[in-house]
């Protein structure tokens, strides 16, 4: 049975505030500050508990990892990993950072997913971000492209590498508004001038998408991000609007023309329900600040639409007033549910951004990417005993830290029976 999956990113024992992002303006504000890996890593599977809860399907993704050696050695830094490490930390401490990063843990840059009901050959297609754009994030694609050609490599996907040259974010910058039955609409969020931020997702990268997943031009959209978002920190589409079902919840200001956006969904997809949020209710900062739109817009089991939201969103006031008139209301959106992911949020990713929405047939994915409470429970057990409770900025040049990480990881590779991704 067809069925959306969502794959989050278990989040990793190196999780640290090293503001690796320009553009990232939370993370940029807790640069330097103490991270706290095991808390962190237990706020994500308890938000995977609230989404099966909720009668969803969950997936996750594991870590890669750290330090990323072989990335080091491309640099030129020599010897075992730990000697790569030590040089790097020696010769520039933001090259290790990078190295040490675990930004993997945002899934929702791991790759654009289309469904097979909207792909030429009925396959569901998966294509792995390139991630081109920052340094921290550029060697994860090597990993992403071997964790998701385990986890689907039943012949009803296709997975593929990393469009080349042009930089591509993945499902961040990605939207779909399915039916009931028959092919969606897909929607690729491209910027062009990010006002002093890099405008990460290249128009050409979403084309190149939309062609190898062979989808019908007349289903798929390309629609400019403004550059009045990506400013004030929306450095990804997914920070101002998502999508679900047929209905795209969006700030007034994300993209670039609006008017011609809504004109174009009304052509495409003449069911389509746009709920816009204006500034004068909340504004873009407001917004961007406590992730409304970075939430995961669901359809629970008995068929009505929520909102998992960051627990920020109902202290920003604007945001909370704005949320009681939308439950309110006679609209598409009608619960929501508040999640705690405080660690994930001060370094710039809030609860989409840790899940990668995948629409299959569960039977057809590697039953080991799959979760239920108990394997939950397998997991968080593993994060308490082995995860770091702190890291400083300094401790990213510990020995000892880069141990802790390597067994960390292992150990729950070997929990969850996934030896094959051993190996950086």
């Amino acid at each position: 049975m067809i069925a959306e999956i969502n794959f989050d990113g278990i989040i990793g024992p190196s999780h640290n505030y090293g503001a690796l992002s320009p553009g990232n303006l939370a993370s940029a504000r807790h640069a330097g500050a103490i991270s706290r890996p095991r808390a962190a890593a237990l706020q994500g599977i308890a938000k995977m508990r609230t989404a099966l809860g909720l009668g969803l399907a969950q997936g996750v993704l594991l870590p890669h990892a750290r330090p990323a050696s072989g990335w080091l050695r491309g640099l030129g830094f020599n010897g075992d990993d730990d000697a790569v490490a030590a040089a790097a930390w020696a010769a520039d401490r933001v090259r290790l950072a990078q190295a040490m990063s675990a930004a993997a843990m945002w899934t929702a840059n791991a790759a654009t997913v289309s469904p097979a009901a909207d792909t030429a050959d009925g396959r569901c297609h998966l294509s792995v971000a390139n991630l081109s754009a920052m340094p921290h994030r550029s060697h994860e694609a090597a990993a992403t492209l071997a964790q998701l050609r385990l986890a689907f490599a039943h012949p009803a996907f296709a997975v593929h590498p990393p469009v080349p040259t042009f930089g591509d974010e993945g499902a961040a910058n990605h939207m779909r508004l399915s039916p009931a039955d028959g092919p969606g609409v897909e929607i690729f969020v491209f910027g062009v001038d990010g006002g002093g931020f890099p405008a990460r997702q290249n128009r050409a990268a979403s084309e190149a998408v939309a062609r190898r997943h062979g989808l019908d031009p007349a289903r798929t959209l390309f629609v400019e991000q403004s550059t009045a978002a990506i400013r004030a920190g929306a450095f990804h589409n997914d920070v101002v609007a998502v999508s679900n079902g047929n209905v795209v919840f969006a700030h007034a200001d994300a993209f670039a023309d609006g008017q011609a956006f809504a004109a174009d969904l009304a052509r495409v997809a003449p069911d389509a329900v746009l709920v816009e949020v204006h500034a004068a209710a909340v504004s873009l900062d407001a917004a961007i600040a406590s992730y409304l739109f970075n939430s995961q817009l669901v359809t629970q089991a008995d068929g009505t639409m929520a909102l998992i939201l960051p627990a920020e969103a109902r202290t920003e006031p604007s945001v909370a007033a704005y949320l009681a008139t939308l439950i309110a209301g006679n609209g598409p959106i009608r619960h929501l549910h508040f999640v705690e992911v405080r660690e994930s949020m001060q370094n710039g990713g809030g609860p989409a951004c840790l899940r990668l929405r995948v629409v299959a047939d569960p039977a057809t994915v590697d039953p080991r990417f799959l979760v239920d409470d108990a394997k939950l429970e397998r997991i968080a057990a593993v994060v308490e005993r082995l995860w770091p409770e702190e890291i400083a900025p300094d401790d990213l040049g510990r020995a000892s830290l880069w141990k802790q990480c390597r067994a960390a990881r292992a150990a729950l590779l070997d929990a969850l029976d996934l030896g094959e991704l051993t190996k950086p």
